[in-house]
């Protein structure tokens, strides 16, 4: 019985030290905005350790709670490098990463403690079905995302370019709905579904332009555009050949 009570302590013992690590790094880099014990910032506060390029005082309303939101969230925000924001107030857009690999497994650790809520999915792209991905996400992602998912703009936010997203980062973005990005649950959208929809997602990476030049891929803008110019390139040089008979004439 000792034995199996001393096996349990070893190991919690690398959990806990992870967490811990995990809370000093939230309180360096999120508490000022998401309160010091993740509840959410809603008024003001006294001041505590800031994150990067931010004053060194908590602000009203911008930090939600992090209780129950699981790993999922925080993976997600970390490992895309939506956060920690370098300015609130501002879309969280990918970026280079501020933190070490380290310090997010810690971060997301510690913040998945405070409260039950979901894992860190794992989907099997491989297991889904290319056709149907893309009419999942003609139907649901394409009007921000563009058909080819390069991004797009929405009123107040640029949905971002899905070029860099893993299966992974796509599977939790469908879940959490990040910023201004609807939530589909499972219900919405199931777990074999989604596998289809991401198994797209990988496709759009590197299409097949089996219909010649791309055009950069973003719709019916540079499409227009090419057609025109070349449009009015043979306008004009038949301008010029029947200018050309009517002077000889």
């Amino acid at each position: 019985m000792r034995r199996l009570a001393l096996l349990a302590l070893l190991l919690a013992l690398p959990g806990a030290a992870v967490a811990a690590n995990g809370k000093q790094v939230y309180g360096r880099y999120c508490a000022m905005c998401h309160g010091p014990n993740g509840e959410g910032q809603t008024q003001s506060s006294a001041v505590v350790g800031g994150g990067p390029a931010r004053d060194q005082k908590i602000e009203s309303g911008i930090g939600p709670s992090l209780r129950g939101v699981g790993a999922l969230a925080a993976d997600f925000y970390l490992r895309t490098g939506y956060m920690p924001l370098k300015k609130t107030g501002q879309q969280p857009r990918r970026s280079r990463l501020l933190l070490s690999r380290a310090q997010i497994d810690a971060l997301v650790t510690y913040v998945a403690s405070l409260g039950h809520g979901p894992p860190v999915p794992q989907p099997h792209p491989e297991q889904g079905n290319l056709s149907a991905g893309q009419h999942l996400f003609a139907m649901n992602c394409a009007g921000c995302h563009q058909i080819v998912a390069r991004g797009g703009y929405v009123t107040h936010a640029l949905p971002p370019p899905l070029g860099d997203a893993t299966p992974t980062e796509v599977a939790e973005a469908v879940r959490i709905g990040p910023y201004v990005m609807p939530r589909f649950s499972k219900k919405q959208i199931s777990d074999a579904e989604l596998n289809s929809l991401i198994r797209y997602v990988e496709w759009t990476h590197k299409p097949d332009d089996r219909g010649g030049w791309s055009l950069g891929r973003i719709g019916p803008v540079p499409e227009g555009l090419a057609t025109w110019f070349l449009g009015i390139v043979v306008l004009v040089g038949v301008c010029l050949v029947i200018g050309k008979r009517l002077q000889h004439e």
